[in-house]
């Protein structure tokens, strides 16, 4: 089976017009390929191809990738995601796969790219499924703020997680920040640009240009992420 390479850091690219994010995956083929799905633009190439080569693809195949995008985009929003054993959704970009099991006292437990899940008469797989979610979401989000928070000069500030259906994130005038937890379902970059974006807020609270200049501040690519997340909020499932 060939050796692939972690994903590299999103890129980005300008076709007629338009700011398209892709990721990047190397291994050992022979070929460049394209495909979208819910999550985007995907490149996988060779290990040593360059990044012009890799590009001047894109622009070849330009139209297809924008049209290709425009529908998933288009799509109604899903619907709800039936919980069964076997089934894969997506959390911070990577694939993860619910085990149901019998074994043990804990109701979930994350395993390498599996969630075991112990469902039964109380409480449904979907419920379980949520929390275990929501654990990780907490999780993920404190550790980001504990990143970025520094870079802005700020100490890290209070979390609260939100079930909001239409915003991702809030900051209060007391400093609290509040963070979609259905973010997890979103790749870790996309989580980063909503955390930054909030941290902004406690600098500047308003959308003027000051506030985007402290958002590009710590998030340089904050346009394309912001794209990039309304392009994948119709796609990500409920449950």
């Amino acid at each position: 089976m060939p050796r692939t390479t972690p994903p590299e850091p999103a890129r980005h690219i300008v076709i007629a017009g338009q700011a398209v994010a892709y990721q990047l995956r190397r291994s050992q083929r022979r070929t460049i390929g394209l495909s979208i799905d819910h999550r985007g633009l995907r490149i996988g190439a060779p290990t040593r191809a360059r990044i012009g080569d890799i590009e001047n693809l894109i622009h070849e195949h330009g139209q297809w990738v924008l049209d290709k995008l425009a529908a998933w985009r288009d799509r109604p929003a899903q619907g709800k995601l039936e919980i069964t054993d076997g089934t894969v959704v997506f959390t911070l970009g990577e694939p993860l796969t619910i085990a149901f099991t019998d074994v043990g006292r804990s109701r979930w437990q994350f395993g390498p790219g599996t969630l075991y899940l112990r469902p039964d008469a109380t409480q449904a797989a979907s419920d379980l499924l949520e929390k275990a979610l929501r654990e990780k979401a907490r999780t993920i989000f404190a550790e980001r703020l504990a990143i970025h928070a520094p870079r802005l000069g700020v100490g890290q500030p209070p979390l609260r997680l939100s079930s909001a259906r239409t915003r991702w994130g809030s900051c209060s005038h007391h400093g609290g920040i509040a963070l979609n937890w259905r973010l997890v379902l979103m790749p870790l970059a996309i989580v980063d640009y909503v955390v930054c974006h909030e941290l902004a807020h406690l600098k500047e609270m308003n959308h003027s240009p000051r506030f985007w200049s402290v958002v590009e501040q710590l998030c340089p690519d904050w346009k394309v992420r912001r794209l990039e997340l309304r392009q994948l909020a119709r796609q990500i499932p409920h449950f």
